[in-house]
């Protein structure tokens, strides 16, 4: 009979070590993902990650492609009427950073350091009379730094029901 080298404590131990070292190395080849975004139409809510983000500030060309050519952004459903809410992480307004919301391509909010804003009633598919409306527009969150640069983008589709 032969006597086990490891005892069954030490099996455990070195087990435990390996298993720690193994998500640390798995942790450590991990991008830090960038924080969400949400929108949120009555009970439907899409949440997503930055489509576009540098690690300093974007340059107006960059900006303009995420407003207008990010493909795979996430679309919510919203009805004439229905409340928008817009919302982000506590990171996005860190360090004097504010976000705004952009509807195809145009402002329509002021930068805010607030991390929600809600829309009660706005009617987002409104044309003032200049025909017909469309069955879907862009909605984009950018998040600008302290001197107005902006520095990731959200994007998101809209959906007329």
């Amino acid at each position: 009979m032969t006597a086990p080298l490891i005892s069954g404590k030490g099996r455990r131990s070195v087990a435990a070590l390996g298993a720690v070292s193994a998500g640390l190395l798995l942790l450590s080849a991990c991008d830090k993902p960038t924080p969400l975004a949400t929108v949120t139409v009555g009970t439907s809510s899409v949440s997503a990650e930055a489509a576009c983000q540098d690690s300093k500030e974007l340059s107006m060309e960059k900006v303009q492609e995420c407003l207008t050519d990010i493909q795979d952004a996430k679309t919510v459903e919203y009805g004439r009427g229905d409340t928008l809410r817009l919302g982000v992480e506590p990171e996005v307004v860190e360090d004097g950073k504010r976000w705004q919301a952009v509807l195809d391509g145009q402002p329509i909010t002021e930068p805010s350091s607030n991390t929600y804003r809600s829309f009660p009633g706005a009617d987002i598919f409104a044309t003032g009379g200049q025909g017909e409306a469309p069955s879907s527009k862009k909605l984009n969150i950018v998040q600008v730094s302290a001197e107005g640069k902006p520095l990731a983008v959200w994007a998101y589709n809209v959906k007329l029901k």
